[in-house]
């Protein structure tokens, strides 16, 4: 299992404009891949703000640090300097990036996107790393995201666009993930339980207690006319291997079905709740 924290940066997400889908989507492929996110974060577009927030993210030492937004092409983007601040690295022009840039822009012109295919200063800011990043591709729009090794940690830097995240995140960056992190293996399983949570209480406890391996959440649901209060039970564990990340869930669900049947409560396994 790995440990994360993903750092969200925009005057617009903390301004209610727009909504912080990235981290949802970042927190559910990481988990997935069996990393355990501990901390996200929504940042103003201030570079002394994002600056403290990395070094803050250095200073505990997570195996991954992903940052969204900030690395486009205007004067607001200002992500990249302030993480070569929390580095104490300078910003340089990096060939890889202006290769990518180059070729990017290149190919939307040559589909009439665009009118020039000339790097501009502002085309050109989007190359500019903090020293020692790598680039990686953006399959969907053109800044190209950044990688960085600071002793143990790995930070990655991507856009903002949600679209060029999921891109990036399950193109170029899923095989470096793969390569670099100890990654884990996640289980989960949910239940539609006809009770609210305050009579479910006792009966997880002593499930969470019986089984310290796997975390026991209830969230509660609506009232649904006929039969009540509903509340979604998950079950879910981390394993060095699926088949043990997923036996500790098993035995743990097995173990809901019996109480909840022993005190007359009913609740139904969602298929597919586990994706």
């Amino acid at each position: 299992m790995f440990t994360a924290e993903i750092l969200a940066i925009g005057n617009e997400l903390l301004q209610g404009d727009v909504l912080d889908t990235n981290s949802r989507f970042l927190c559910r492929y990481l988990t997935r891949q069996g990393g355990k996110v501990g901390r996200v974060v929504l940042l103003p577009d201030e570079p002394d703000t994002i600056a403290a927030e990395v070094r803050g993210a250095l200073e505990r030492g997570p195996d991954l640090i992903v940052t969204t937004g900030g690395l486009g092409p205007t004067e607001d983007d200002l992500t990249l300097s302030a993480v070569a601040r929390a580095l104490g690295r300078p910003l340089v022009e990096n060939p890889q990036a202006l290769a990518l840039l180059e070729k990017r822009y290149a190919e939307l012109f040559s589909c009439g996107l665009i009118a020039d295919a000339t790097l501009t200063p502002p085309r050109r800011k989007m190359a500019l790393f903090p020293e020692g990043g790598e680039a990686l591709p953006n399959p969907v729009g053109t800044a190209p995201a950044v990688l960085l090794r600071r002793e143990k940690t790995l930070l990655v830097c991507l856009p903002g666009v949600p679209e060029e995240v999921q891109g990036i995140v399950e193109g170029p960056l899923q095989a470096h993930l793969s390569r670099t992190l100890v990654t884990g293996h996640h289980a989960r399983r949910s239940f539609l339980v006809n009770a609210g949570e305050a009579t479910l209480f006792p009966l997880l406890r002593h499930l969470a207690r019986k089984y310290p391996d796997v975390y026991v959440k209830s969230h509660a649901g609506r009232v649904r006319p006929g039969t009540g209060l509903q509340v979604r039970v998950t079950l879910s564990s981390y394993g060095d291997t699926a088949s043990e990340a997923e036996e500790r869930v098993q035995q743990a669900a097995e173990e809901l079905r019996r109480a909840l049947v022993e005190v007359g409560i009913e609740g139904k396994e969602e298929t597919g709740a586990g994706e």
